[in-house]
């Protein structure tokens, strides 16, 4: 396994190592002591799911203390670009973001601590979205900034107007406006 740090403190790609033959492929997707070993220990008490059609935006969220949540993301099937957004008080990056394509493909996995928004959009059709979480989710704790707010910048490579959002994503504050707890 190999893990890169980015520029973004706390960000890690993790590329584990693929064992290909004639009948497909072999990798471990997770296997706690190599990531204890890269410095990722904790104790993910959930494993979520999801698929998206191509042109879904989802994000940017979070969950807020005492409820935060430290996130291992990978693509099990098709693609997505992957945005994690610096909330960190105090960052010498704060607003800043990592953008990557995560596929199944690539086998690429994001380390994403708390303190990050994160999203993904999906490049193609029944693209599936994997993620280890530390703690369970909290309703209450939710917190997010609209994904196509200007003032971040992300280039998403696609017109806005491409984009598809949920009501919920389309109608978080921008970033100005955010108030981070972290």
């Amino acid at each position: 396994m190999k893990v890169t740090k980015t520029p973004i403190e706390g960000l890690l790609i993790i590329e584990p190592r693929v064992f290909p033959d004639d009948r497909g492929y072999f990798y471990e997707s997770y296997n706690q002591q190599k990531y204890i070993e890269a410095g990722i220990n904790v104790n993910f008490v959930q494993d979520n799911q999801s698929s998206s059609s191509k042109g879904t935006l989802r994000g940017l969220h979070a969950q807020a203390p005492p409820y935060g949540q430290d996130k291992l993301v990978r693509v099990i099937k098709g693609s997505v670009i992957d945005v994690a957004v610096d909330i960190r008080k105090g960052s010498p990056t704060y607003g800043q973001y990592l953008k990557i394509k995560l596929s199944a493909q690539n086998n690429l996995q994001l380390w994403i601590p708390q303190g990050f928004l994160h999203g993904f959009f999906a490049l193609e059709d029944d693209s599936i979205f994997a993620y280890k979480i530390t703690n369970f989710y909290d309703k209450a704790s939710e917190i997010g900034v609209k994904i196509t707010d200007p003032e971040l910048g992300i280039d998403w490579g696609f017109p806005i107007s491409d984009i598809t959002l949920s009501p919920k994503d389309e109608a978080l504050p921008d970033f100005k406006s955010f108030v981070s707890p972290f």
